[in-house]
């Protein structure tokens, strides 16, 4: 294979995951519009609900791991070669980065929809 073709990235990816792939893909595309809304309302980052969604992105990468081993061959004691352990890292990686953005979209639109009704109570 000397051509790195997306075609046939998806192909193997639709051959590992399945359906979860179409949904994977629906929630990371919602997430990212939901997250360019959520930074343009609040005009910038919080920074104490993205610390948070960092501690909670440590949990999403070590699920994208389980998850990997799960819809793979291969097990936890099957990891040999440097390359394997970079493929795991990298899962690891984008699990963390992937679920950080989630748990601050989440966090973000959460207090965004409670602030309105604390408002009105108060008045």
């Amino acid at each position: 294979m000397k051509e790195l073709d997306p075609f046939t990235l998806l192909a193997v990816f639709q051959e590992l995951l399945g359906p979860l792939l179409w949904l994977l893909l629906a929630v990371v595309l919602l997430n990212a519009l939901a997250l360019i809304v959520l930074l343009i309302r609040e005009r910038g980052v919080v920074s104490h609900r993205l610390i948070r969604s960092q501690a909670l992105g440590v949990l999403g990468g070590g699920v994208a791991v389980m998850l990997m081993f799960q819809v793979s061959s291969s097990g936890f004691t099957d990891p040999g070669g440097p390359a394997d352990w970079f493929l795991i890292a990298l899962v690891f990686g984008l699990g963390l980065i992937g679920s950080t953005i989630l748990f601050y979209t989440i966090g973000g639109w959460w207090s965004a929809c409670r602030r309105p009704a604390a408002r009105s109570i108060s008045a």
